[in-house]
C-alpha cells in the first residue's frame, strides 16, 4: 500500500494506492496536513510506503512526525532515477519536477515527451526518446498572473479565473482575462509548436489545478492528465525499490 504526496505551493494532494487501485484523492490544507494524514492513515490495515515530493512548506518536524505513519521516502536529486539528468544544475531541479520526468520516462520510455504542470507555476520538463532530461521552463500560473498585475500597478483590480476572456477585451476586466489567460494559452501552444517542430513522435501531457480549464482552449493534440504527479510518485516509488 502506497500514500503518495504532493506538497505544492498553494495545496497539498494526497492518494491512495494499493493492488492497482486508487483508494481516494484528497486536497489538504497545509494547516490540516497532520491531523488529515492521521484520519486516513489510522483507516488502513497496514503500515504504508509513503512517497512525498515537496516543494511547499512542510518543515523538518512535520516531515518527522511523517516517518512515523509509514515508511517515508522523500523525492531529491539524490534518488535511483529513471532517467538521465542532462539539467546543468540537477540539485536545484525541484522535486516535484524530478516526479514529473520520472514519470514521463516511465510511463513512454521510447517517446519524446513533454509534461506541463499548470498549478502555482507552469512548469515545462521534457524527456526525449533516450530518457535523457533535459530541461524545461517555468512561468507564472494564471493566478500569478492575475495577482501580479494587481501587485505592480495603481489602479488594476485583483480578479480571478473567468471562463469570459474574450480576444479583444471591451472593459477593463475583460482585457485583464484575455492577457492573463489566452496569453497562458499562446504560451502553452507556442511551447507545444516548437517542441514539435525539434522533436517527431512528441507525447504532451497537461496536469496541475488549471488544466483541465485551460485545455479547453490550446489547440494541439494532448492528454491531460489532472494527478499526473501523483500517478508518477507511485511509479516512481514502484521503481526505486524495484
Amino acid at each position: 500500500m502506497i500514500i503518495a504526496i504532493d506538497v505544492g505551493n498553494t495545496r497539498i494532494k494526497v492518494a491512495v494506492y494499493d493492488r492497482n487501485t486508487w483508494g481516494g484523492f484528497y486536497h489538504i490544507a497545509t494547516k490540516d496536513f497532520r491531523s488529515q494524514i492521521e484520519n486516513i492513515t489510522e483507516k488502513l490495515p497496514e503500515k504504508p510506503f509513503i512517497i512525498i515530493s515537496s516543494v511547499g512548506k512542510l518543515n523538518e518536524y512535520q516531515l518527522k512526525w511523517l516517518a512515523t505513519k509509514g515508511f517515508l521516502h522523500i523525492v531529491s536529486a539524490n534518488d535511483k532515477l529513471p532517467f538521465e539528468n542532462k539539467y546543468a544544475t540537477p540539485h536545484t531541479l525541484g522535486a516535484d519536477r524530478i516526479a514529473l520526468a520520472a514519470g514521463l520516462a516511465l510511463e513512454f520510455p521510447k517517446r519524446n515527451k513533454l509534461v506541463i504542470d499548470c498549478g502555482t507555476c507552469i512548469t515545462y520538463d521534457f524527456v526525449n526518446q533516450r530518457n535523457e532530461y533535459l530541461g524545461g521552463a517555468i512561468s507564472p500560473g494564471l493566478n500569478l498572473r492575475y495577482k501580479s498585475l494587481n501587485d505592480y500597478t495603481a489602479k488594476l483590480p485583483l480578479l480571478s479565473i473567468s471562463d469570459e476572456y474574450p480576444l479583444t477585451g471591451t472593459s477593463t476586466n475583460q482585457s485583464i482575462h484575455s492577457g492573463v489567460i489566452n496569453g497562458a494559452v499562446a504560451e502553452i501552444d507556442g511551447f507545444i509548436n516548437e517542441y514539435k517542430t525539434r522533436y517527431d513522435n512528441l507525447t504532451v501531457i497537461l496536469t496541475g489545478g488549471d488544466a483541465i480549464f485551460l485545455a479547453e482552449s490550446i489547440k494541439n493534440n494532448i492528454f491531460v492528465r489532472s494527478n499526473f504527479l501523483i500517478e508518477s510518485l507511485v511509479l516512481y516509488y514502484q521503481y526505486i525499490n524495484s
